[in-house]
């Protein structure tokens, strides 16, 4: 679990929308990035300005798979003329 705080308000508008519809959500910290599920959003109502606290459950990276059709084998137009 990957847990940090902001203060920009369309951050945690984007993390909203993402939780709400149970997509992957990606953060950068510290010249790494952090992409996962996120569990919680919290408000800060002490703070002015206004901050959150949001909890971020890493998942794992997927794994690029490879040509799923081979090349074509005709070259374009190359031996009509």
């Amino acid at each position: 679990m990957f847990t940090f705080e902001t203060t920009d308000q369309k951050e945690v508008r984007r993390f909203r929308i993402a939780q709400f519809n149970g997509r992957l959500a990606s953060v950068s910290s510290g010249g790494s990035t952090v992409t996962g599920h996120v569990r919680s959003v919290l408000e800060s109502k002490s703070s002015v300005p206004a901050r959150w606290t949001i909890t971020i459950v890493a998942s794992e990276p997927k794994i690029k798979c490879l040509r799923l059709r081979p090349a074509p084998r005709v070259h374009a137009f190359e031996d009509f003329y």
